[in-house]
């Protein structure tokens, strides 16, 4: 292969630079990797797929794995596509010349590319007939060539001229077609926006040949399957990169093709399934219809004829063909949506397409009507923009018939036996329906249906299991209808409690629910609060409805606090007696929390002794647990106590006025020493540790500055164990300290004390290699601590010498691409610079103003130059309006210099792809640099680094 003699040139080339950059290594980045043999590879990939000891396959993917990131991969993966000995060896080969790339393309100096190319064409060439998946991924090599290649100009063309007209080369060459639309917007090609136009713009301009030479496949081949499918796959490929005329595809013959497919009772699965997807990718990509009105009246009309095809799918009992036909209506649907509420019942708001999906609501599996149901989402959130009374009359049949539906698609199978399982696939499709229901509810009206559905239960007697299901659909809609002076409501509420225990064990289950949904109601008619609780506690000593009921106790509880007051006592008696009933970790948790909120409303003087009593049960059992002697040298696991102690601190909010000392503060004091012993007879473990600081941090939010006592002997501790196991924990639970204290002068240096001490140990962690990146949470929980101080008292933490390490760790960690990481090292970095023009009314401003402007003379050049550096090569594109505020606030405290700095940054930027492309142009960066600079608001620097980086991706 011509490509060969390149490479070793290549090799030799960088091994001489690599040396220069590291001299004691002998042969660079990758230094445990001489070049192998072709023998030696193969036989790693042998032993990859054949090897029978594990040990033996895994050591084989580890050496690949390094060939793969070596310089060598490229001469090898050629030698093994034309030894061309097994599938196996040729299909890693394969694999490697696309991951090389498309990760690597830049190692290829410019003029090996022609080479590259003619020998990947002569190996697809030759390798056609052994496997279609190496097919796939020669395929995929050469497309993701032709994308970043500038000089192969016309890559279509090109091919097509080459293979069109050998029947032998129609299979790769179709699969060229397939793939290179689909890679345009791959994320593992980084081509940037210029180039990605110029190549849409190519695909544009070649479209017709290629569908001609589709429909050209289609006759010759005439009814062979395989070859249509390719062509089906080919065209929604064309479709989804939206770059086909519409007039030239209305009067396609392909068309017509693809609708006689889905039409004909006798099509295989497989060929119904790529005719669907193409159907569905054309449906998607004239969403816009104004432009596209040819070929969308030519769509419409042709899915409209599938109906009776649909219905003989059903007769035939052929599910996957019936999903198929509804995905079609739904995206028929969703296209028209706009013109549907716009002009409902004219041209193409035709409501026969919402016919089409009630038809297929009335399939018998739920599977089906499932499918369309983000389209119902999306027409009741349209409808309620709009607010038009009229028009939501004409949809409002649909909308009652599709109603009617889910309830019944809702119902348990009449032999079924227990209660309804949440965690199945029909226990998640009931839920869909339940979080359905409440966004369309409003165009039926809530009260409205509630009643019909109480009284299909109140007139009839039906079976358990359509009770249940409208139970079920009742308790989806009982929070939107008003309570106030509602007959019906407090009737249901009536009957629901009299329920007879004999009844159905899922009606029961989903008869609680209907309670706990209803707390409203019990709120505003306090004389049903005591037949709701007997009922519920009846539930809750039941195993299979002890969690359901607790859930409900805990709805009513949060909702009727006042009225649950004088039933404490009665609360505290469950909770002394929780594991008796058998309940879920999250329903025992939820009982507390209930609990909790109950307790915050009850007199001051009793809230101290209550909380007492409350936290009694959680206490003793750590008591316990620390006194026993460990087994196999491992303590008992304390986190069912530490949840449950974390939850009362959190919910136990009582009104305290200024002056009064805080009803929490003694048991909280009383409490410390046994949370203090847990932690340290289990520092050693990360998940216990965690939930310790999450007790300690509610409990100092819970009592506020009513901890200081605690103050000294937590912060101690916290450093000691934090020299020997850095957990993130604890500077998450810092920055709890911090915001509770930071302003209280007499703190402020212990503060700092603990933020350093804790910083030592941080920076030796992030410092490892990849230590940013293997220890997101830390990163995360520093900055965290960071901003409190910077929030609290900023001067404290400028003034002194930790600053700068704290600067430096930010600047490196803004390339890190994890979202709370991320966020709060950005937090971090806007806050500090916002302190520079923040209140300036205050004594402190100037100091502020000086020590930030020190702290930007130093670090200012390369904090701008590292965010537009990992703007557009590091983060994705959510973290942008993050970077957009530093970048802001920057601009806010210095605008010329921040002007040097941003030229400077925009400079060092690459302005060519490693194929030869343009990336940016002179004039992109001046205008991005005159967008920023003179932008009078923040969003406006979003709306530029969003357009600007899109260069880069």
């Amino acid at each position: 292969s011509g490509f060969q003699p390149f490479l070793v040139t290549i090799i030799t080339s960088l091994k001489q630079i690599l040396l220069c950059i590291f001299p004691n290594s002998p042969c660079g980045l990758h230094s445990a990797m001489e070049k192998p043999t072709v023998a030696l590879v193969y036989q790693a990939v042998q032993a990859l797929y054949h090897d029978p000891d594990p040990a033996g396959k895994e050591r084989a993917s580890v050496w690949l794995g390094e060939l793969q990131r070596s310089m060598y991969a490229w001469e090898m993966a050629d030698q093994l596509l034309q030894l061309k000995q097994d599938v196996e060896s040729c299909y890693f080969a394969a694999q490697t010349m696309k991951m090389k790339i498309q990760t690597s393309f830049f190692e290829l100096p410019p003029e090996t590319h022609i080479a590259l190319r003619d020998s990947l064409l002569s190996h697809i060439q030759s390798l056609k007939d052994l496997s279609p998946i190496i097919v796939t991924q020669l395929a995929l090599a050469i497309a993701d060539l032709a994308l970043q290649m500038a000089s192969w100009k016309g890559c279509v063309h090109t091919l097509i001229e080459k293979y069109s007209n050998d029947v032998s080369s129609m299979t790769f060459l179709i699969e060229i077609l397939t793939v290179l639309p689909e890679e345009v917007h791959s994320r593992s090609l980084r081509i940037g926006a210029n180039r990605r136009t110029e190549i849409i713009e190519d695909l544009a301009y070649y479209s017709s040949t290629v569908v001609t030479l589709l429909m050209t496949c289609v006759e010759k081949s005439g009814s062979n399957e395989k070859m249509l499918i390719k062509v089906f796959r080919c065209l929604g490929s064309w479709f989804n990169l939206g770059v086909l005329d519409s007039n030239f595809m209305a009067n396609n013959q392909l068309l017509m093709v693809l609708f006689q497919v889905l039409q004909r009772d006798e099509t295989s699965t497989n060929l119904h399934e790529a005719a669907s997807d193409c159907v569905c990718s054309a449906l998607y990509a004239i969403e816009n219809v104004d432009t596209h009105m040819p070929l969308a009246l030519q769509l419409f009309q042709g899915v409209l004829t599938l109906e009776t095809a649909y219905h003989m799918a059903v007769a035939r009992e052929d599910l996957d063909k019936v999903l198929n036909y509804c995905r079609i209506f739904t995206e028929l649907c969703e296209t028209f949506l706009e013109t549907t509420v716009k002009s409902p019942g004219q041209g193409m708001g035709d409501l026969r397409t919402l016919e089409l999906l009630l038809i297929c609501a009335g399939h018998p599996q739920y599977e089906v009507v499932e499918i369309s149901f983000n389209f119902w989402y999306r027409l009741g959130e349209n409808l309620y923009k709009t607010n038009d009374p009229a028009l939501h009359g004409i949809f409002r049949p649909y909308i009652q018939r599709l109603l009617h539906g889910l309830a019944r698609h809702c119902q348990l199978d009449p032999d079924h036996e227990g209660i309804p399982e949440d965690t199945d696939d029909f226990g998640e499709f009931r839920m869909r329906v339940s979080d359905l229901v409440k966004d369309v509810i409003f165009l039926v009206g809530s009260m409205e249906c509630f009643s019909q559905l109480y009284s299909t239960l109140k007139e009839g007697n039906p079976p358990w299991e359509v009770t249940e299901a409208v139970l079920f659909i009742m308790a989806a809609i009982a929070k939107s209808v008003d309570p106030e002076n509602n007959p019906t409501l407090t009737e249901v509420l009536e009957q629901v409690v009299l329920l007879p225990e004999t009844v159905h064990i899922a009606v029961r289950y989903t008869s609680i629910e209907l309670v706990g949904e209803m707390s409203e109601v019990v709120d505003r008619n306090p004389r049903f609060l005591d037949p709701v609780l007997n009922y519920l506690m009846k539930g809750l000593r039941e195993k299979t409805l002890a969690s359901v009921a607790a859930k409900a106790i805990h709805n009513i509880c949060s909702v009727c606090r006042d009225h649950m007051a004088q039933h404490f006592q009665g609360l505290l008696d469950i909770a002394r007696a929780l594991d008796s009933f058998a309940l879920t970790t999250e329903a025992a948790v939820g009982l507390l929390k209930g609990t909790a909120l109950v307790l915050a409303r009850l007199p001051l003087e009793k809230i101290a002794e209550c909380l007492s009593d409350l936290c009694a049960v959680q206490v003793m059992a750590l008591k316990k647990l620390l006194s026993q002697d460990p087994s196999n040298g491992k303590a008992a696991d304390p986190t069912v106590w530490l949840d449950r102690l974390a939850v009362i601190f959190r919910h136990t909010n009582p009104i305290v006025e200024n002056g009064q000392t805080h009803p929490c503060q003694k048991v909280i004091q009383e409490i410390w020493p046994v949370l203090s012993q847990t932690l340290n007879t289990h520092q050693a473990d990360n998940r216990i540790v965690e939930r310790c600081c999450r007790c300690l941090r509610f409990a100092v939010r819970c009592v506020g500055k009513g901890s200081a006592s605690l103050l000294q002997p937590l912060v101690t501790q916290m450093v000691s164990v934090y020299q020997v196991y850095p957990h993130s924990c604890f500077l998450y639970l810092g920055s709890i300290l911090v915001d509770e204290y930071g302003m209280e002068e007499g703190c402020r240096q212990g503060l700092l004390d603990m933020l350093q001490a804790l910083c030592m140990p941080t920076f030796q962690l992030l410092e490892q290699p990849n230590g940013l990146r293997n220890h997101p949470d830390t990163v995360d929980d520093l900055f965290r601590l960071a901003t409190r101080f910077v929030q609290r008292s900023p001067v404290t933490l400028l003034s002194s010498g930790i600053i700068v390490h704290i600067i430096q760790c930010a600047i490196a960690a803004t390339t890190l691409d994890h979202r709370d990481a991320n966020c709060s090292v950005m937090k971090f970095v806007r806050d500090l610079i916002h302190t520079g023009v923040s209140n300036d009314h205050e004594d402190d401003f100037e100091l502020r103003k000086q020590l930030i402007g020190q702290a930007m003379g130093q670090h200012g050049q390369q904090l701008v130059t590292q965010l537009m550096h990992t703007c557009c090569f590091c983060l994705p594109p959510y973290t942008l309006p993050d970077v957009a505020e530093v970048l802001w606030e920057i601009m806010v405290f210095d605008r010329p210099t921040f002007c040097r700095w941003l030229e400077n940054a925009l400079k060092g930027l690459p302005k060519e792809t490693s194929g030869g492309a343009v990336t940016v142009t002179h004039k992109q960066l001046t205008d991005f640099h005159k967008q920023v600079t003179s932008a009078e608001e923040c969003k406006q620097v979003c709306w530029a680094i969003r357009e600007f980086t899109r260069l880069f991706r």
